[in-house]
């Protein structure tokens, strides 16, 4: 069985607050968690008002289609997240 991460580092310009910010990210943990069926957390920088670090988890038995379905979820928040910018991305497998 193998697992594979993504870490997604986003900047959201603007925010004036730890409540705007969860308003502004909790919408697009709900669509990759619907869309991909995949897990999502708020990982990091939890008391940073303009930043935060998302991850998000597969499991399965193939490596190269957990590779895939990630890269396809890191293709989706670039052109879906438009509060903001994507700072870095990174797949992690683990077995």
């Amino acid at each position: 069985m193998m697992l594979a991460t993504l870490t997604i580092h986003l900047h959201l310009p603007g925010c004036a607050s730890l409540k705007e910010k969860r308003g502004r990210i909790k919408p697009i943990m709900a669509r990759l968690r619907h869309e991909f069926n995949l897990s999502v957390a708020e990982m990091d920088l939890q008391d940073a008002w303009q930043q935060t670090v998302i991850g998000c988890a597969l499991i399965g038995n193939d490596q190269a289609h957990l590779v895939a379905a990630m890269q396809t979820v890191m293709r989706w928040v670039d052109a879906n997240w438009t509060d903001g910018d994507v700072i870095e991305q990174k797949i992690e497998m683990f077995s």
